[in-house]
């Protein structure tokens, strides 16, 4: 659970930072926007280091996570709702998320 959390935690980091970037950069928002985003983004890049596994599967497991709440940030704060496709997308990558971080090998 706690590598869920700490998946999560990145996800939240790395797609709120860079969400906030994106607010300054193609929405003019205030420059405190991409110094907060960058701040954010920085956090992101350190979180992961506390996971259990090796870099590479964690960055690959990691990427599955980013796929689910990237489809979940657009549905909830741009108001995109996923369609039939995104959800059976994210469900094959979630599937494939579990195998590379938590199949016991041997």
């Amino acid at each position: 659970m706690k590598s869920l959390a700490y998946f999560v935690l990145a996800g939240l980091c790395e797609i709120g930072g860079g969400y906030l970037v994106w607010l300054w950069l193609r929405e003019r928002k205030s420059i405190w926007y991409g110094a907060v985003g960058a701040v954010i983004l920085v956090a992101y890049g350190i979180i992961p280091t506390f996971q259990p596994s090796h870099f590479g599967r964690v960055y690959a497991a990691y990427g599955g996570i980013f796929v689910l709440m990237s489809v979940l940030w657009g549905w909830k704060i741009d108001n995109v709702t996923p369609d039939v496709f995104d959800l059976i997308g994210c469900l094959v990558i979630l599937a494939g998320v579990m195998i590379i971080m938590y199949w016991p090998r041997g």
